[in-house]
């Protein structure tokens, strides 16, 4: 049986789709508040509730907490780890996030702690290490223009329904187990997703947490590219400008 976290969430809710048109088995949705009838309920912050829910797992999708805070995140992921042990899950499919195995700071604080209690702890697992989300770059249907900070420096973000996709192959496939997958899209720019769109471009670093990611991107950090997004979906990743 397949147990799958946060499953009435975006991420978690595309791969129970994507199983759907696998050869899965039986597969159990939890939720922090279950809304369906076939969900159950799996609440971060409550061990009992994931140890009972996980119970009988052959394998488990661990998507990461939305949690901001690192301390509670890396929390809420340690507990989970822990209920999926004594409920005698068989192996862990862990959503990290890219960066998360060398830098141990910041987004990926929580992330790579995690990974290192799967490393060392006495569970099989598999680790996907996602990319930002390509659907949070897309401009509103109205925007008049394109601005950003990012200098024309590239992206390497993926769509949703692809990482989806990859987690639905590795929980139906074998040969994953002890493996961590880098996955990223297609590299885009700013200036390319204006000119693909038919809007103006202009260089603009916005105000706060978004100001300091476009300085992220300007410094290079997310033009990172590897096949491991391609190898899994036996296809090339949806490019942003489709």
């Amino acid at each position: 049986m397949i147990v799958i976290t946060a499953a009435s969430g975006a991420l978690g809710g595309l791969v129970l789709q994507e199983l759907q048109n696998l050869p899965a088995g039986p597969v159990r949705p939890t939720a922090r508040r279950p809304r369906r009838p076939e969900e159950v309920r799996a609440d971060y912050d409550d061990p009992a509730s994931m140890r009972e829910a996980f119970a009988g797992a052959d394998r488990l999708l661990l998507i990461s907490s939305p949690e901001l805070d690192p301390a509670r995140r890396l929390r809420q992921h340690l507990d989970a780890l822990e209920a999926a042990r004594r409920a005698g899950v068989k192996s862990v499919v862990y959503t990290s996030f890219l960066g998360a195995d060398t830098d141990p700071t910041g987004l990926t604080e929580a992330h790579h702690a995690t990974e290192q209690a799967l490393i060392g702890g006495d569970l099989p697992y598999t680790v996907l290490r996602n990319p930002f989300y390509s659907e949070a770059f897309l401009p509103p249907a109205a925007a008049r223009g394109v601005t950003s900070g990012t200098g024309g420096r590239g992206l390497n973000t993926a769509f949703r329904a692809d990482l989806a996709r990859a987690a639905a192959t590795v929980l139906t496939e074998d040969g994953h187990l002890g493996r961590a997958y880098d996955l990223t899209g297609p590299l885009w720019t700013f200036p390319g997703l204006a000119a693909a769109l038919g809007l103006p471009y202009r260089e603009q670093e916005p105000p706060g947490a978004l100001g300091w990611l476009h300085a992220q991107v300007r410094s290079g950090r997310y033009e990172r590219q590897t096949g491991d997004l391609e190898r899994l979906l036996g296809r090339p990743p949806t490019p942003i400008t489709r």
